[in-house]
């Protein structure tokens, strides 16, 4: 098998030069690009979205909507708490200001496949687990074995791809891939978490805990209070404090999560001065809920990843909406323009892409589906009397009492399940109109368990939700557009799709060797799911919002991604 080391990836983007206080921060190091060159040169002390002067100290508090029983993240069993994941070191670190880009961590450095098709890192000989000892080949062999065989159900997908995993030294490991991987596998390999083997050797790894494990980040758990807060603390012996990855990151000495029942006590504490910062999804909150109050600004940080893909949902698995004249005909009856104007004061975007805000997009052509946005009366009775068509051709008539029925005289009734009051405000004025078609719709709207419980099994007529891409797609996209995935529960094809050219065209997606190929599969496969009109699009915003109180501080960069709160600070100290 080839073998190409990553050094020779030429590089040709010029970093800031450090400042002093960089002086004794070692360099990023090699980095490894899902396509295309690195951005950041080895030698790079911190990453640019990062404030290397950030003062360290204080303590930041954040609330949390619903429960926790465990504090293991890889388990499918249990709901893992908030922030574990600065909890957990990884073979090599995503940075957040490329498409999809990573760079050594406990990996020092990786020799990869010319045809990707393996992987060896060679570990950095400082890694420490947060209980000082280190980590090994052993480790990171024990920790695939375990991810592969008991961890969530997309790290066993990934991980049974490999052909052989092998110790080459005590820090080094080396993975070949059998048939079935793709240009991504490597790059998700060398994002593995790694677990402390002498830790989890003889425990019950496949279930919830709620007892502290042995881990590696910048963060310890220190305490946990079951089902209501969870609190880490920055690990002042962290191995990794001198590397370019950490330096302007982690600032703040503790991070407290309190779990409270639902976002309106949520806001009400915010409000009060018990939490620092909020990230606001309602714009209608956002408007007027803050009003009247001090100590605390409203910023939105612009950001150019794709948006949030927020859709009432069609469950295809289900009469009526198996059937595409069905759903065209809903989609006609949504009054986009007064939802907007009424709900969002005017402010957002109406959904046309699963990649809208990036250059993924499928251009707009003749042949792409798109709603109308219905923007005056005229054109919402025009949009309706076509809908009533639709329906009429789709075996859907009219009765004496204005209701419409099919041949067997069954009414068209269905409910619309809703996780949120914002999006029951919506999907209550979308019945309004449907009423005019003389379609009998209703809405539910449940606490985040139940909504959650729900959604996991698709029991819903339509519901109100989203997907969430990445600049960089992969394999991803298989979970949530695939017939394998329509068929098992908790995956996230929620209205069922199954077609075998969307099979096809998320399986080439992660195949890609280029940016260019990327683009264009993404743009072939986003058309066509448009096309298959598998839900009603809804709205988003390209801005992050977020309340922050004045005694916190952020970089004034923000990355594609959008903030990273990891680099943010107190500016009051301890």
């Amino acid at each position: 098998m080839p073998i190409i080391t990553l050094f020779i990836i030429l590089f040709t983007f010029q970093f800031t030069p450090a400042s002093a206080q960089d002086n004794n921060i070692l360099g990023i190091g090699e980095g490894l690009a899902m396509h295309g060159q690195p951005k950041y040169v080895p030698t790079a002390t911190h990453l640019e979205y990062a404030n290397p002067n950030a003062p360290q100290g204080g303590t930041l508090r954040q609330a949390v909507i619903g429960t926790f029983d465990s504090v293991n993240p890889f388990a499918l069993k249990g709901k893992a708490a908030q922030g574990l994941h600065l909890t957990y070191d990884r073979l090599m670190q995503r940075v957040w200001d490329e498409p999809f880009t990573l760079y050594p961590m406990i990996a020092k450095s990786a020799e990869l496949a010319e045809d990707r098709s393996g992987i060896t890192f060679h570990l950095n000989p400082e890694a420490r687990f947060n209980d000082g000892s280190p980590i090994t080949a052993d480790d990171v062999l024990f920790s695939f074995e375990t991810l592969k065989a008991e961890g969530r159900p997309n790290m066993r997908r990934i991980y049974e791809l490999a052909k052989t995993a092998e110790k080459v030294s005590d820090s080094a490991v080396s993975f070949t891939f059998k048939e079935g991987y793709d240009q991504e596998t490597a790059m998700i390999f060398a994002m593995m978490p790694v677990l402390s083997k002498s830790y989890w050797a003889g425990k019950t790894f496949d279930s919830s805990t709620l007892d502290i494990p042995v881990t590696s980040g910048p963060y310890k758990i220190t305490s946990v209070d079951p089902g209501k807060s969870i609190t880490l603390t920055r690990d002042k012996n962290y191995w990794a404090n001198n590397r370019a990855l950490a330096n302007g990151q982690y600032n703040f000495d503790r991070l407290i999560y309190e779990y409270l029942r639902d976002d309106t006590v949520a806001l009400e504490a915010f409000r009060k001065g018990n939490f620092d910062i909020r990230m606001e999804y309602s714009l209608p909150k956002w408007e007027t809920a803050y009003r009247g109050q001090s100590g605390f600004k409203k910023v939105a940080f612009r950001h150019a990843r794709p948006v949030r893909t927020e859709m009432l949902i069609f469950n295809t698995r289900r009469a009526p909406f198996d059937d595409i004249r069905v759903r065209k005909a809903l989609n006609l009856a949504f009054d986009a323009d007064w939802v907007n104007k009424n709900i969002f004061y005017g402010r957002m975007k109406r959904i046309g892409s699963f990649f809208d805000n990036s250059e993924l997009e499928a251009p707009k052509t003749e042949s792409l589906w798109q709603p109308p946005s219905n923007t005056d009366r005229a054109e919402m009775r025009k949009s309706l009397r076509t809908a009533g068509q639709l329906l009429q051709d789709a075996g859907w008539n009219v009765n004496s009492a204005g209701q419409r029925v099919n041949e067997n005289g069954t009414i068209f009734t269905f409910e619309i399940l809703s996780g949120s009051p914002e999006n029951e405000k919506v999907a209550l004025h979308f019945v309004r109109n449907l009423q005019r078609l003389g379609i009998n719709a209703s809405v539910r709207t449940l606490d985040s368990a139940a909504f959650r419980d729900r959604l996991n099994v698709y029991d819903y007529d339509m519901v109100s939700y989203y997907w969430q891409n990445s600049l960089s797609p992969g394999t991803e996209q298989y979970i949530y557009w695939s017939c394998e995935a329509a068929e098992q529960q908790g995956r996230w094809n929620y209205m069922g799709i199954c077609d075998p050219e969307i099979d096809t065209l998320a399986q080439a997606v992660p195949e890609a060797k280029d940016r260019t190929e990327l683009v264009d599969n993404v743009r072939a496969m986003d058309a066509a799911l448009l096309n298959h009109v598998v839900g009603v699009p809804l709205f988003y915003l390209d801005s992050d919002l977020i309340a922050v109180r004045n005694t916190i501080g952020f970089p004034n960069q923000t990355p594609v991604y959008g903030p990273i709160i990891e680099t943010w600070w107190s500016k009051q100290g301890q």
